[in-house]
């Protein structure tokens, strides 16, 4: 029988991603023929075809659905692994890749970033903000190294750190009503515009911790992706917001914006950082924990 090679994966993968032979065996440097050629010789010795046509497409057969899974999850980790072989070979380490489900952390990531930056000169940051919900599998899927989070998945196999506390606050405008209350009770929001980031409302914690527990929602919900903007509508008196106390208070001024707690007690947080347990180990991995936990200070605590 025919051993599976990696190869083939590509191969599979890359036929799924462009719809044809032709357009694979451009993307992996190789002929129409070699490409067909090998897939022919795998599916001869395997005794079973990886492809159906239909018309002038190639849909996969259900061992070729079988494969394409085996190098979705084979080909990131070869890849991975590979990078940071030739980072040990160089003599560096490469990009730290953090994944971002947190749409206000980005201010205060980029805290951490710059003195990390001068910590570690061999060592390159990426910020990816498309994962709102998804970031687990990013991890999973070594699409990132490092996950930025207010809500930890506990799966085997990934580690969540603890970096910091926050509270959660309603934001309110210029000559809001609400603006000198000590705190709000989940009725007063009921003929209010609520402005979130375009998070589903099942996943913000304004409504899952404070809303829905007393059967309120809103007169409206709108989303806003910018942290500014929102700020610019509340501040203009087109609605309220719900923010973390840290960021309210670094715009305050800015935006003549005020916080206000959410229940007399309040809708407290915290922010994790993800990553692989196997990667637990890794230095630079490992040194922006403890500069993050280190940053703890600067956020105001609730």
């Amino acid at each position: 029988m025919a051993r599976l090679e990696r190869t083939h994966l590509e191969i599979i993968r890359a036929v799924d991603q462009h719809g044809s032979l032709t357009a694979a065996a451009d993307k992996l440097h190789l002929t129409q023929s070699a490409l067909s050629h090998s897939v022919r010789k795998l599916e001869d010795h395997l005794g079973l075809a990886i492809w159906r046509r239909e018309g002038r497409s190639l849909r996969p057969t259900q061992a070729g659905e079988y494969l394409l899974s085996v190098a979705r999850r084979l080909l990131p980790q070869l890849a991975h692994a590979e990078a940071h072989l030739r980072q040990f070979a160089e003599g560096g380490r490469g990009t730290l890749r953090i994944g971002m489900e947190c749409h206000p952390c980005y201010q205060w990531l980029l805290k951490i970033v710059a003195p990390y930056l001068a910590a570690w000169p061999t060592v390159d940051v990426d910020v990816i903000q498309k994962f709102q919900f998804g970031g687990i599998g990013a991890l999973f899927g070594f699409e990132i190294d490092m996950l930025v989070t207010p809500d930890p998945l506990y799966k085997t196999g990934l580690c969540f750190e603890p970096v910091f506390d926050y509270e959660l606050v309603l934001v309110v405008g210029p000559g809001h009503p609400l603006r000198e209350a000590a705190f709000v009770q989940p009725k007063q929001l009921s003929d209010e515009t609520l402005i979130t980031y375009p998070v589903e409302a099942d996943r913000l914690d304004i409504y899952n911790r404070f809303l829905t527990p007393a059967g309120i929602t809103p007169k409206r919900h709108r989303h806003i992706e910018t942290t500014d903007i929102m700020l610019q509508m509340v501040a203009s008196g087109r609605g309220v917001a719900a923010l973390p106390r840290w960021l309210v208070e670094e715009n305050a001024a800015k935006f003549s914006v005020m916080p206000v707690r959410l229940g007399r007690r309040g809708v407290t947080k915290q922010i994790f950082l993800g990553f692989r347990e196997a990667d637990a180990g890794i230095g630079y991995l490992h040194a922006f924990v403890d500069l993050a936990r280190a940053h703890r200070d600067e956020v105001p605590e609730p």
